[in-house]
C-alpha cells in the first residue's frame, strides 16, 4: 500500500516506516516537526503523533480523503468526536495500544472481573520518561471495563521502559495479577498495519483495535 504518516519521525513512526518497508508498502507522504514532504497520493493516513498535531491530521485526512490510523494517545473527547464524525465518510481505527496481548490482557481483565466482582483492583503502568499523559491511554481502556467504579491507577515514568501495565485483583487471602510488558515498539507497528489492512476493506465506520484483532476467525472470544 501507499500510505502517508504524521509523526514520522518520532519513535514509533520510525517504526512503522521499518516494520511497513518489509512488508513492501510504501511512503508517499510525511508530517513531523520537520516539515512535509509529500510524493504521491497515499492511499492512506497514520497518525503517530501528539495531540498539539491532531487538527492537521484531520484537515490531511480530508484533503486526501482516505481512511484513518490513529495510534496518538491523550485526545480529548472534542477530538475522538470529530474521528467519529469523519468516520461516516471513510474508515477509521482508533486505539491507544496497539498490540495483541495488551487485548488478551483486556479480556482476561473482563473475564475476572465478572466472576469476582467484590475484590479490590488495581492498576499500574510504567512508561518511559518522555511519555507526556498521565495516566496512559491504556489504562484509561482497562479503567473502562469497570464503568463508574473507582478504580485506582499508579503511573510511572521511568527511563526508557516502552509499556508495563498490570492489574491486580485481591480477595482477603489471595492476589490475581494480569500482566503485559511491551519489549519493543515494533508489536504497535506490527498492531498497525494489521489494521491497515483491515480498515482498507471497508467503506467508513469508527474501529477500535479490539474490532481488528477479534475479526480474525480463529482467535476466538
Amino acid at each position: 500500500m501507499k500510505y502517508g504518516l504524521v509523526g514520522a519521525s518520532g519513535k514509533l513512526g520510525k517504526e512503522v516506516i521499518n516494520v511497513f518497508t518489509e512488508h513492501n508498502s510504501e511512503l508517499v507522504f510525511s508530517f513531523d516537526i520537520q516539515g512535509e514532504w509529500k510524493q504521491s497520493e497515499p492511499e492512506i493516513l497514520i497518525d503517530c503523533s501528539l495531540p498539539e498535531a491532531f487538527d492537521k491530521m484531520i484537515s490531511l485526512a480530508k484533503e486526501f480523503n482516505v481512511p484513518i490510523i490513529v495510534a496518538t494517545t491523550g485526545l480529548s473527547e472534542e477530538n475522538i468526536n470529530q474521528l467519529k464524525k469523519f468516520a461516516e465518510r471513510r474508515p477509521v481505527v482508533q486505539s491507544y495500544n496497539f498490540s495483541i496481548g495488551i487485548q488478551i490482557l483486556l479480556e482476561l481483565t473482563k473475564s475476572t472481573y465478572r466472576k469476582l466482582p467484590e475484590w479490590d483492583v488495581e492498576i499500574s503502568e510504567t512508561h518511559h520518561r518522555f511519555k507526556k499523559d498521565k495516566p496512559s491511554g491504556t489504562a484509561k481502556m482497562i479503567q473502562n471495563i469497570f464503568g463508574n467504579r473507582e478504580i485506582n491507577t499508579t503511573s510511572h515514568r521511568l527511563g526508557n521502559v516502552t509499556g508495563d501495565h498490570t492489574v491486580s485483583f485481591a480477595g482477603l487471602g489471595e492476589v490475581i495479577s494480569i500482566q503485559h510488558r511491551a519489549l519493543s515498539r515494533r508489536t504497535f507497528a506490527e498492531g498497525i498495519l494489521k489494521s491497515a489492512e483491515f480498515v482498507l476493506k471497508k467503506e467508513n465506520g469508527f474501529f477500535s483495535f479490539t474490532d481488528v484483532v477479534f475479526e480474525n476467525k480463529s482467535m476466538e472470544r
